[in-house]
C-alpha cells in the first residue's frame, strides 16, 4: 500500500498549523504587511510634544500616538483600560524621564509591555529645583537636540534598514531647532537682563530661563498638581511691585484666574498665553514643537517689551 497519501495530509496538517501560528502571533517588528509594503512601527508617545518630535523624525515610517494628547495635562494624567491596550500593541514606548511621567510604570505593567521603552532625556544632566529634577527639559532647545539624538537612535535601532532616512530627516530637523535658538538669542539680547522677568502659573520654564536669561516666578511648583499657597501668591504680589515683573503669562493647560488675580492686584497686564507641557490642538498656533517654540519666543519677547505678541516671526 502507498504512503504517499498519508505523507501528503501530514504536509498539509503542518502547513494549515503553521498559518494558524503566524496568524495568532500577527507581524513581527520589521516584518512586511500585504503588497510587500513594510509595517510602520507602531509608536507611544507618553506625550504630545514627544509625538511631535517623533513624526518629524520617523516620517511615513513610524505611526505615532500620543497618551496625553494636545491641550491636556501630563501632571494629573490618569490612564484608562485603552490606554493601557494601546501600550500592550506597540513595537516602541517613548517618554520624557526625569520623573516627569510618575503614573507610567504602573501602566507598563498593567499592558504586560513587555518591549523596549526609550528614555528621551537620557544623558542630559537635569536643573534642580524644589530639591527635585526639573523634568521639562524640552524647553532648551539644546536639550531638544539630545531628544532628537535619542530618538534617533531609538528608531534606527528598531529598523536598521531605514536609519539612512531617519538621520537625515533628524539632520533637517535639528538644523531647524539651532535656527530658531539662534532667533530666540538674538530676541531676548536686545532687553536689558534688569527687564527679563515675569510669572508664569507653573514652575516649567527654568531650562528656557537658563538658555536665555530670564528668571521666571510662578504661584505653582513643577507640577500643576501643586497648591499655591496664600504666602507664595502674597510674595508674587510684592515681587511685582517692588522688583518691576515685566507681564505675568497664562498657560495653555492650567486654570487663568489665579494669574489674572496676582496680575489685577500686581498692577501689572498680562503678557498672552504660553504653552509648557502640551501641543495645542490641530490648526491651533502651537500644534507643533517648532510652532509652540516660536509662539513662546514672540510672545514672551513682546511681553517683556510691554507690547502685545502678534504672532511669531520665525519661520522654519
Amino acid at each position: 500500500m502507498s504512503r504517499e497519501p498519508n505523507l501528503n495530509r501530514r504536509r498539509a496538517v503542518s502547513a494549515t498549523l503553521g498559518s494558524l501560528l503566524a496568524l495568532a502571533m500577527g507581524p513581527a517588528v520589521g516584518q512586511t504587511e500585504s503588497e510587500g509594503k513594510p509595517r510602520r512601527l507602531r509608536v507611544v508617545a507618553s506625550f504630545s510634544i514627544l509625538a511631535d518630535l517623533l513624526m518629524n523624525i520617523g516620517g511615513d515610517a513610524v505611526e505615532v500616538s500620543a497618551l496625553v494628547g494636545p491641550d491636556a495635562d501630563a501632571h494629573v494624567f490618569e490612564p484608562s483600560p485603552a490606554d493601557a491596550r494601546r501600550l500592550s500593541r506597540a513595537d516602541l514606548v517613548v517618554v520624557n524621564g526625569l520623573g516627569f511621567e510618575g503614573w507610567l510604570d504602573r501602566l507598563v505593567r498593567a499592558s504586560g509591555y513587555r518591549g523596549r521603552v526609550v528614555t528621551a532625556s537620557a544623558g542630559i544632566v537635569p536643573r534642580q529645583a524644589e530639591g527635585q529634577a526639573d523634568p521639562h527639559a524640552w524647553q532648551d532647545l539644546g536639550h531638544a537636540q539630545r531628544y532628537v539624538l535619542n530618538l534617533t537612535d531609538a528608531l534606527v535601532l528598531a529598523r536598521p534598514a531605514q536609519a539612512e532616512a531617519f538621520r537625515q530627516r533628524a539632520a533637517n530637523y535639528t538644523a531647524q531647532l539651532s535656527a530658531l535658538d539662534a532667533h530666540a538669542r538674538k530676541a531676548f539680547g536686545s532687553i536689558p537682563a534688569s527687564q527679563r522677568r515675569v510669572i508664569t502659573q507653573h514652575d516649567a520654564f527654568g531650562y528656557f530661563g537658563a538658555a536665555y536669561g530670564i528668571e521666571f516666578l510662578s504661584p505653582q511648583g513643577m507640577s500643576t498638581a501643586s497648591e499655591a499657597s496664600a504666602m507664595k501668591v502674597a510674595d508674587l504680589i510684592e515681587q511685582i511691585r517692588r522688583h518691576g515683573v515685566r507681564a505675568v503669562f497664562l498657560e495653555g493647560i492650567t486654570d487663568p484666574r489665579l494669574l489674572e488675580r496676582i496680575a489685577r492686584e500686581g498692577g501689572v497686564s498680562l503678557g498672552g498665553r504660553l504653552y509648557a507641557d502640551a501641543l495645542s490642538r490641530p490648526g491651533t498656533s502651537a500644534d507643533t514643537y517648532l510652532k509652540l517654540y516660536a509662539h513662546n519666543v514672540a510672545t514672551l519677547h513682546a511681553g517683556l517689551r510691554g507690547e502685545r505678541a502678534t504672532g511669531p516671526t520665525f519661520s522654519k
